[in-house]
């Protein structure tokens, strides 16, 4: 069975509501990015950090998946799928799709302050400043903040090398480290892009473009896939 790797940024889940991280204003819902998205930012107003992201994860609760994840999970019928998301969101899942890596962490889940790999589901959409982590200290989003460590990314590496069908979703590849794993998908690989505005890409002729919104091209795609022998 050939392997699809996809890499889904926040365009793919702009469609089921969710504003994009990174608006050319450098804004959030309204919010400047160094003031809720950084850790310093956590330790100078923990309640802000917290109020923020409760209101995101009430967001994505709310939200459905469209037609670009429900298409992801139609090709597992007969590929051996493995979607890496820059997304905090679960509409993947949701949607079906068994094998997603999450780069920047899971908004629906919490995690310790002082010991990432402690993480823990979350109960509705809150977490309480109440909640601690076993060690006692208050529980913070499972979300990987600008200028710490994506602890997933040498396995999205990984999984791009070894890549027969590649795609890229609903991203600019402006974000570094993710953008990155482009440069690790083999030569010979086939490529899909998908966006309505077509992001500079290194050997960009090897690509498939679908200048689409991701409800409309990734059906597209995923239906040249099926229909191959």
């Amino acid at each position: 069975m050939k392997r699809v790797v996809v890499l889904t940024g926040a365009g793919i889940s702009a469609e089921s509501g969710l504003k994009t991280f990174r608006d050319s204003d450098g804004l959030w819902e309204g919010y400047n990015i160094e003031d809720v998205a950084t850790h310093a930012a956590w330790k100078r107003n923990p309640e802000l950090v917290q109020q923020f992201y409760n209101e995101r994860r009430k967001a994505v609760l709310e939200a459905k998946p469209n037609e670009g994840h429900l298409a992801l999970a139609r090709l597992q019928e007969k590929y051996d799928v493995m979607i890496i998301t820059q997304n905090v969101d679960d509409l993947h899942e949701r949607a079906g799709s068994k094998n997603v890596l999450h780069l920047h962490g899971v908004i629906t889940r919490s995690q310790s302050d002082v010991d990432p790999n402690q993480t823990y589901p979350i109960e509705g959409w809150e977490i309480k400043a109440t909640d601690l982590c076993t060690h006692g200290k208050p529980l913070r989003p499972h979300v990987v903040w600008f200028g710490e460590e994506v602890p997933n990314l040498g396995l999205a590496a990984k999984l791009c090398g070894m890549a027969d069908v590649f795609a890229v979703i609903g991203t600019k590849l402006a974000v570094y480290p993710a953008a990155g794993l482009v440069d690790y998908v083999p030569e010979d690989c086939l490529r899909y892009v998908i966006d309505p505005d077509i992001p500079q890409l290194r050997n960009a002729k090897q690509f498939q473009q679908i200048q689409q919104v991701a409800s409309l091209g990734v059906p597209l795609m995923v239906d040249n896939l099926m229909s191959e022998k």
